[in-house]
């Protein structure tokens, strides 16, 4: 509760606003939030894909220092947390791309948006990381 005081000095209680407490999480605002945090993701992630780029291009000894860094067990992990959050942002970003036509503001359009962005960035992910390991015989 949070205090107003009146035009005569009287006190009056207020409840503050709704905050996560009040509101049951939404599946869009869920999104939102993960949008965000992917967007940061991708700030560090891109700073190691110009690390590993440079490296590339400077000789085979830098190439082989990084490459040794991003094949181990947390390597990997990053780097195919980095895949997801570059799918699942530009999926949010194609979400978002259909809002500005002004469709697709239907609740339960907004939900199958956002139900998608996540299956599918999970299955694209998936996906990417199959054929990069060598699937189907690669």
């Amino acid at each position: 509760m949070s205090e107003l005081t009146t035009g005569r000095g009287a006190k009056i209680d207020r409840p503050l606003s709704p905050h996560l407490q009040i509101y049951r999480p939404l599946i869009n605002m869920v999104m939102s939030i993960m949008h965000r945090i992917t967007g940061v993701a991708l700030y560090f992630g891109t700073l190691i894909l110009a690390v590993w780029l440079v490296a590339a291009a400077s000789g085979p000894e830098a190439f082989h220092t990084v490459n040794s860094y991003l094949d181990t067990w947390p390597g990997r992990i990053v780097v195919f947390g980095y895949t997801w959050a570059l799918i699942h942002h530009a999926l949010g970003g194609i979400r978002h791309f259909i809002w500005d036509f002004g469709v697709g503001y239907e609740h339960e359009t907004i939900d199958l948006l956002s139900w998608g962005t996540i299956v599918m960035s999970v299955l694209l992910t998936a996906l990417v990381w199959f054929f990069a390991i060598g699937g189907l015989g690669g």
